[in-house]
């Protein structure tokens, strides 16, 4: 393969339809910009498609965690178990509700939570976990919901790579108190930014709607349609502002109408590397678990030109860096697969925490490298991808 056979081939790209281009004309032309007929509508797709009784939109996944944890009751401290190894804001919320995080290392074989470990980290203040699907994987349900239903802990998935994710049959999301999702444009379905909580529970579903809307006890949608729209609703809870737009909802119902395209395509894809990279020893892809259906927000493999542990990841991470380098030249983006947030400065600072505290997630982070992979991918965009790996990274 020489020079002039070079291909750019991003991380991820956003795929729309033309249609789905259209579907955000319709709000500006009736006027109804903010949460309204359309936010209600993709709701109620994403409802059918999950399986969740309640759909209630907001303007991010990290609002969806704040606010699913607020209506439970979770405050000032508090306690949660969260994985070290995971974007930010999952730890972030339970700062912000002035809790402590208290860090669950991962099973490498996944990069979720390692179940073994949660009893261990159970103290009187323990008061949720927030078990994260990562990458489009979901976490063990059927252990992390005995656990917590025998310690009394509230559970909010944070399903924020979830779509098209599922447990035994169940989409993630659907099985904790709460499911919490993204639709960041590296996400399958994708708002620009926004997310979605889902809940079985239809008082604290009503809670929710409450709280990302001031505390009203009515939406402006109610209250127009209602026989006396000029009176304005009571606020039963000093809620916030966390409403997602009818631009952004028109955007992602219109997605919707071909949510299992979109996750069958993924899937797809992903069997292509898979089948493509099972001979190399040095590349470990996803792991594929009975009754797991991965949804593939993302690739991510571990990097293992040899045994990675604490006494080599620092080597290896050098030798990842440099493979790292060298797709980048060649047009391949990539990325770690995500934090070890107990590394992260504000968290590292305030808990005094050290690599060795959770050595998986310390692994995970230096040793892990996602490949591009995006519904809208080209046949030839993926086999370049799997020619250029295919050369090895020396």
């Amino acid at each position: 393969m020489n020079e002039f056979s070079k291909m750019n081939v991003p991380i991820a790209r956003t795929s729309l339809l033309e249609t789905e281009i259209q579907s955000v004309l319709e709000p500006l032309r009736t006027g109804w910009l903010v949460q309204g007929p359309k936010v209600r509508e993709f709701e109620e797709k994403w409802s059918a498609f999950t399986g969740a009784e309640h759909s209630i939109a907001v303007t991010s996944c990290t609002t969806a965690l704040h606010l699913s944890l607020a209506a439970l009751g979770f405050g000032p401290g508090d306690e949660a178990i969260v994985p070290a190894f995971t974007w930010i804001a999952t730890a972030n919320v339970v700062e912000h509700l002035g809790g402590t995080v208290v860090f669950c290392d991962i099973d490498l074989a996944t990069f979720n939570l390692d179940v073994s470990q949660l009893e261990r980290l159970v103290t009187p203040r323990t008061r949720a976990i927030l078990p994260v699907h990562l990458f489009g994987l979901s976490a063990d349900m059927s252990a992390i919901l005995a656990f917590a239903a025998k310690h009394k802990l509230a559970v909010v998935e944070d399903a924020a790579c979830g779509f098209g994710a599922r447990y035994k049959g169940r989409h993630v999301g659907t099985l904790g108190d709460t499911g919490c999702f993204s639709f960041h444009p590296r996400k399958a379905i994708t708002t620009g930014e926004g997310g979605m909580i889902t809940t079985n529970d239809a008082a604290l579903a009503e809670k929710l709607r409450r709280l990302r809307d001031h505390g009203a006890a009515m939406s402006d949608l109610q209250r127009h349609l209602g026989a006396r729209p000029y009176l304005l609703a009571d606020h039963p809870d000093a809620g916030y502002n966390q409403r997602m737009t009818d631009l952004q909802a028109a955007l992602g119902s219109a997605q919707m109408d071909r949510a299992q395209q979109i996750i069958s395509e993924r899937q797809r894809l992903a069997a292509v590397y898979d089948g493509a990279f099972e001979d190399l020893g040095w590349l470990r892809t996803a792991a594929k678990l009975e009754g797991y259906e991965h949804g593939y927000q993302s690739y991510p493999c571990l990097f293992q030109p040899e045994p990675v542990n604490m006494s080599s990841v620092l080597r290896v991470n050098a030798m990842r860096n440099e493979w790292m380098d060298k797709l980048q030249q060649r047009g391949i983006s990539t990325r770690p697969a995500t934090h070890a947030v107990h590394m992260l400065s504000y968290y590292r600072e305030k808990y005094g925490l050290s690599p060795e505290d959770f050595p998986c997630a310390y692994v995970a982070n230096h040793c892990s490298i996602s490949l591009p992979l995006f519904h809208g991918m080209t046949e030839a965009e993926q086999a370049y991808v799997i020619d250029v790996v295919a050369e090895g990274f020396q």
